[in-house]
């Protein structure tokens, strides 16, 4: 029985419960989400409870979207395999156990092989989030299950340091940072409920197999490009990281010859042949992953700034960045009238309020002094965050309009990884700028830091700067050539 027949047979169970289903899927993408962001605040207690390196506060933050980049693609294809009802189960329960694991880990290096479990876990879950709302809806309410998508996603990004750092904040029997972690459990087990109770049983397309060759070079690549990137600085640069970043070009060149092989045998392949092939969805990919390096590295810098650097908590860190997220909402509700119009026109006016953002609070940084101005953070980050809003759904839109039908699905998955995997490039990076900068011991307290912190997060966020003002000029002459700057 197909997964179309099994829905169609049941139309008053479907009618009856898509809605309760769609509520456990979006408490999984939430939970998705808030962990991204969660984290940040929790980075400098980590540090003091734990004795962490400021190379392995970065793995903390990085090896969570490095692993769910790298899952991504596989798990997506799993789904199919193996049943998408039942992968999102297996990578629920991953994600609730990791988390607790998470929460108990009793030193960093624990801490940091948990966040890669854990991120594979989350890989698991969130392909079969949207592909199991594809099914049992009705064409005609795919458009508002996608407008709740993207709302919670949005309060997700909000809620993500203000969550986490009252729950820090509070310190309930004393359990500190681990709480932004051990708030899962809770979550994780309504979800589990709910997706037993509410979730259709959709079979496995058992005509595929997973590609794993496919999937171990792709994994290999990733490997290669990112980890020198997060250990260079700490190790001195030694000869084997350059060696590693480029032998990253090879192995994907070999991915991809390997892909186009594969699928030619009549195998189902990782990622198909006419996606490699497609010229104008490749470059789209490079600019997703130069667009969302630009910003999670900052927000590292950023937390462990006003935390370490100033003696914010972690509530009160969290509340300084939370005008970033409300920008993005703000600008998601403004740019939704103009529907499928003027896309790169608005990815290049994102990029460039993006660009001021970030010129403007690189001054504020810059004009700190002993005392910390917390409002003085709010314009540059609103601007930032609504640049990020107006850009993030077209650039979606206009890397998906050059993907044909029938490769939607790896188009959507391979987007999302190569986006996770711009994110850890800009964790590692940034990351090293800042610490890099800070010097040896500058995590430790005294007299001088505050000078210190403010002369290395300025210096960090030159790369964001340098990200969006590329992208200011690439997009923006793309819009120009299409004539949206006239239209």
């Amino acid at each position: 029985m197909s997964i179309a027949s099994k829905t169609d047979h049941s139309p008053d169970r479907a009618a009856t419960n898509r809605w309760a289903a769609l509520s456990v899927l979006l408490i999984a993408s939430f939970m998705n989400l808030i962990d991204v962001s969660i984290v940040n605040v929790a980075l400098p207690q980590i540090q003091a409870d734990t004795g962490a390196t400021p190379t392995q506060l970065e793995w903390v933050a990085a090896i969570y979207v490095l692993a769910l980049a790298v899952g991504l693609l596989p798990c997506g294809r799993f789904g199919d395999v193996f049943g998408r009802r039942r992968m999102f189960i297996w990578g629920l329960i991953g994600f609730t156990v990791s988390s607790a694991v998470c929460g108990l880990a009793p030193d960093v290096v624990d801490l940091i092989i948990a966040r890669a479990a854990k991120g594979i876990a989350a890989a698991m879950m969130v392909p079969q989030v949207l592909a199991i709302a594809h099914v049992i809806f009705p064409p005609e309410e795919k458009s508002r299950v996608f407008g709740l998508f993207g709302t919670v996603s949005s309060l997700a990004v909000v809620a993500g340091p203000i969550i986490g750092g009252a729950l820090i904040s509070a310190d309930i029997a004393g359990l500190g940072w681990r709480l932004a972690f051990l708030i899962n459990i809770p979550l994780g087990i309504a979800a589990l409920i709910g997706t037993r109770t509410f979730v259709p049983a959709l079979e496995a397309e058992t005509d595929s197999r997973p590609d794993w060759i496919g999937t171990t070079l792709f994994t290999v690549a990733a490997i290669l490009l990112v980890l020198p990137l997060i250990e260079g600085r700490a190790l001195g640069w030694p000869w084997w990281t350059f060696a590693a970043i480029t032998a990253s070009i090879p192995v994907t060149l070999v991915f991809m010859a390997y892909e186009q092989k594969h699928s030619a045998a009549g195998h189902s392949a990782l990622m198909p042949p006419s996606l490699l092939a497609n010229m104008p969805y490749l470059r789209r990919l490079g600019l997703v992953i130069l667009f969302f390096s630009g910003v999670p590295g900052l927000f590292l810098v950023l937390a462990i700034f006003l935390q370490s650097g100033f003696g914010l908590t972690a509530l009160q860190s969290g509340l300084v960045t939370t005008p970033f997220p409300v920008g993005v909402m703000l600008a998601s509700m403004t740019t939704e009238r103009f529907a499928n119009r003027y896309l790169s026109l608005r990815i290049a006016i994102g990029a460039a309020l993006l660009l001021i953002g970030m010129i403007s609070l690189r001054s504020v940084i810059l004009s700190t002094g002993a005392e910390l101005n917390p409002y003085a953070f709010t314009p540059p980050l609103l601007i930032c965050g609504f640049g990020m809003g107006t850009a993030i759904m077209s650039l979606f839109q206009v890397t998906m309009s050059s993907v044909e039908t029938q490769d939607a699905g790896a188009g959507s998955g391979a987007m999302q990884a190569f986006q996770q995997i711009g994110a850890a490039l800009g964790i590692a990076i940034a990351g090293s700028i800042f610490f890099g900068s800070l010097g040896e011991g500058g995590m430790e307290a005294e007299a001088d830091i505050a000078p210190r912190f403010v002369d290395a997060a300025a210096t960090a966020t030159l790369y964001s700067i340098a990200v969006f003002g590329t992208l200011t000029l690439l997009v923006g002459a793309s819009a120009w050539k299409k004539g949206e700057t006239t239209a």
